[in-house]
C-alpha cells in the first residue's frame, strides 16, 4: 500500500492539500490565540497567511481535478481516433450494412413469393373462367343438337340446370350435366 501511494502523484497531491488545509487551520487557531493575547498586528498577519494557505490548497485541488479531467478527455480522444477503434467501427458498419442487406433480401423474397402466388392465382382464375366458358359452349351446342330428341320439359330442365351451374360457376356440376346430356 505504501508503494502505491508513493508512485501515484494523485495521492501525493491529496496529501499536500490535506497538509496545506491543516496548516491553514493551525494558522487560524494561532491567530485566534494571538488575538486573545492582545498582540496588535500578528493575529491579522497569521489570519491572512491562513486564508492564503487555505485558498492555495483549494486551488491546488481544483487544478488537479481539471488536469485529471483534461487528461481523461485527451486519453478518450486518442482511444476514439486510434487505428484499432476506427477499424472496429468500420467492421461494425460493414456488419450492420450486411445485416440490412440480408433483411432486405428476405423481404424481397417474401414480396416476390407474394406477387408470384397472386399472379398464379389470377392465371388459374382466368384459366378456370376460360374452361368454364368452353364447357358451357359445348353444353349449349349439345343441348341444341338433342333438342328435337328430348321432351320439352326435360330440355327446359337441362337448360335451367345449365344456367344455374353458370351462375354458380360450378365446374363439377357442369361436367356432371355434360355427362347427363351425353347419356340422353
Amino acid at each position: 500500500m505504501a508503494n502505491i501511494t508513493q508512485q501515484n502523484p494523485l495521492f501525493m497531491i491529496i496529501r499536500i492539500v490535506l497538509f496545506l488545509t491543516l496548516a491553514a487551520l493551525a494558522m487560524m487557531m494561532l491567530a485566534d490565540l494571538l488575538l486573545s493575547l492582545r498582540l496588535p498586528s500578528l493575529p491579522e498577519l497569521f489570519t491572512q497567511l491562513g486564508i492564503v494557505t487555505l485558498l492555495s490548497a483549494f486551488l491546488l485541488l481544483v487544478l488537479t481535478g481539471l488536469l485529471m479531467v483534461i487528461k481523461r478527455i485527451v486519453l478518450a480522444w486518442k482511444v476514439y481516433f486510434s487505428a484499432s477503434q476506427r477499424l472496429q467501427r468500420r467492421v461494425w458498419f460493414i456488419q450492420a450494412k450486411q445485416d440490412r442487406l440480408v433483411r432486405l433480401l428476405h423481404f424481397r423474397r417474401v414480396q416476390i413469393n407474394y406477387f408470384t402466388k397472386l399472379k398464379r392465382k389470377q392465371l388459374l382464375n382466368a384459366n378456370d373462367q376460360q374452361q368454364l366458358k368452353a364447357l358451357s359452349k359445348q353444353i349449349a351446342r349439345d343441348l341444341l343438337r338433342i333438342k328435337q330428341q328430348l321432351p320439352k320439359v326435360i330440355y327446359m330442365q337441362l337448360q335451367q340446370e345449365h344456367k344455374q351451374c353458370l351462375v354458380l360457376q360450378d365446374m363439377a356440376a357442369l361436367l356432371t350435366l355434360q355427362q347427363k346430356i351425353e347419356l340422353c
